[in-house]
């Protein structure tokens, strides 16, 4: 049985401007950074709340696609149309003031959400994150189902 997520991956344009940005103005820490055999290189970040995870950060290309596949992952990117996830914070609108200090580019500024305080911020390559502080019908599905199902976004 899976026990947790310990990697995932989000595309980058730069490997050392993205690491730069989820470690200087994320906070993130370093993971790993190894250069494959192959020229692959596996680069990591993550949390430090979060140890065994790692967020892997990929420019897309050889060798993992190739260069059709490669240019349409830069394409949706440079339009902004992926979305790497949502991370979650204690305090959302806190956060948001220390990342918008650090030059984060914030999409959305902290709102009440049904399931708590949610932001939308970019990475330095497109990507856009949901940042959230889950409140306690966050996980409650029935609660949820009413809220959207109403029309409710406060």
């Amino acid at each position: 049985m899976i026990t947790k997520m310990g990697v995932a991956s989000v595309f980058v344009n730069d490997y050392e401007e993205a690491k730069a940005f989820f470690v200087d103005k994320l906070g993130f820490e370093l993971r790993s950074d190894v250069q494959m055999e192959n020229g692959f290189r596996w680069l990591t970040v993550g949390p430090p709340s979060s140890p065994a995870f790692q967020l892997a950060l990929t420019v897309p290309g050889p060798p993992m696609h190739d260069e059709e596949t490669a240019a349409s992952i830069r394409a949706l990117m440079a339009k902004g149309a992926l979305s790497a996830g949502a991370w979650n914070t204690d305090d959302c609108r806190k956060t948001y003031e220390e990342y918008a200090a650090r030059g984060v580019e914030f999409l959305q500024e902290p709102a009440e959400r049904p399931y708590g305080v949610e932001a939308v911020f970019r990475d330095n390559s497109g990507n856009w994150y949901s940042l959230n502080e889950l409140n306690d019908q966050a996980f409650d599905q029935r609660a949820m189902a009413e809220a959207f199902e109403s029309g409710t976004s406060e």
